[in-house]
């Protein structure tokens, strides 16, 4: 098969999981090419990047921020491509049927890159509901001609800034899946139809996150890590006060909360840490390396994400850190949020405590620095739940599976 992603970014540290739905679809014999909004030239790149090639592979829209600049080059694109496909490039600027994606010229940046492609991939594969909406239109101007699947992982149906806003998407594409039966709920309350949604979780390479039994020896630091992007709906605030409130009570124990990630709360987070007192206690490591989160995941011994509801309506989907710590055997302390219940065995895996509370967190928290001897049967529980459930590569053979019955015109 042919296959198409339309993402908002590529590459980027924070969507892994759609990294490895594209690897394990080129490991699996297929064609895959990715048409992404822009290029955020992070820092550090997964090595799978690299290993497989796929900046060749990568056709950017590079619609301007500016709106001079974006009229500018949008008329010299239009220009230089019109004789390629006139009538459809025309359809991308009728403001009367396409608003404010043909006003301010979203249409015309990205059909440009699928010019010359039109017959080319049986699949598009859209990441998130904004890039489906966008695959629907390609599809009605005739600039793609496959079947219009979208991934809908959270966000994309908890911050919503209009009324009905999947309404052409709803009726133009060919399929959905959603990474929890919350998503799929949020889904269906905005419209989606019951009869064409999946749920289909991200899942991880369990042969990269490895199993480890943990254990601790008499006076070494109990090692806690959370990685997340440093953004409001992490809760990250939370699970600060609650090692403050521990170091607090028990000032002589030995414990030691790395946090790896970064975002646009880093100086309130690192204000907050040292408000409390506690710099030799929390750090903050900034952004981290596919390798780098895999050895801190090794050598840590629980793993906490205390994440909750943002002001904005922001809320977790799936939360796939929290599989990945199972994976490895680190007993989990998160919130009742959302889907995060579907992904965690309450009570054997980890535990989940109410959003925002400071004190049940703290609390579980201590029980847990306090009852090593629990850490290797909840690790075990955890990684056989995460092996029945996230695997990567059943669920990618599930993947191509939908495919494949999606182009013979069945449903799923």
């Amino acid at each position: 098969m042919k296959i198409a992603f339309i993402v908002g970014a590529f590459p980027t540290l924070s969507e892994t999981f759609i990294l490895n739905q594209i690897t394990g679809l080129i490991d699996r014999g297929h064609e895959v090419d990715i048409f992404a909004g822009y290029n955020p030239n992070e820092e550090k790149v997964h090595p799978a990047v690299e290993k497989y090639q796929l900046m060749e592979h990568v056709y950017y829209f590079n619609m301007p921020v500016n709106k001079i600049k974006r009229v500018l080059k949008g008329v010299g694109l239009l220009v230089m491509n019109f004789r390629k496909a006139p009538a459809r490039l025309l359809r991308t600027l009728n403001v009367f049927k396409y608003g404010k994606d043909a006003l301010l010229l979203r249409l015309l940046y990205a059909v440009i890159p699928f010019l010359g492609k039109e017959q080319k991939y049986d699949i598009i594969h859209c990441h998130f509901g904004p890039n489906g909406s966008l695959g629907v239109l390609l599809y009605e101007i005739g600039a793609v001609k496959g079947k219009i699947i979208t991934t809908f992982h959270g966000y994309d149906v908890n911050v919503i800034k209009q009324n009905d806003p999947y309404s052409h998407l709803f009726r133009l594409g060919h399929l959905f899946t959603v990474n929890t039966n919350f998503t799929r709920e949020k889904v269906i309350e905005l419209g989606g139809p019951p009869e064409k949604i999946l749920k289909l979780p991200v899942g991880l390479p369990l042969d990269t996150f490895r199993f480890k039994q943990r254990v601790i020896q008499p006076g070494n630091d109990v090692k806690i890590l959370t990685v997340a992007r440093l953004v409001e709906k992490k809760g990250l605030e939370y699970s600060i006060r609650a090692v403050a409130k521990i170091v607090g009570e028990h000032p002589d124990w030995n414990i030691r909360y790395l946090i790896a990630g970064s975002g646009p709360l880093e100086g309130k987070l690192k204000s907050l840490i040292s408000e409390l007192e506690i710099g030799n206690r929390v750090k903050l490591l900034g952004p981290c390396t596919q390798n780098e989160i895999e050895k801190l995941y090794q050598e840590s011994h629980i793993f906490i994400l205390s994440s909750v509801t943002a002001e904005n309506g922001d809320r977790e989907g799936q939360a796939l850190v929290l599989q990945e710590a199972q994976a490895v055997g680190l007993p989990v302390l998160s919130t009742l949020h959302n889907g995060i219940p579907e992904g965690i065995l309450d009570g054997q895996s980890g535990f989940l405590v109410p959003e925002r509370d400071v004190d049940a967190l703290a609390e579980r928290l201590e029980y847990l620095i306090e009852h090593p001897e629990i850490w290797p049967e909840m690790g075990k529980a955890g990684r056989k739940f995460v092996e029945e459930h996230y695997d990567i590569n059943k669920l990618n053979n599930r993947l191509v599976e939908i495919y494949q019955k999606l182009l013979d015109g069945e449903l799923p």
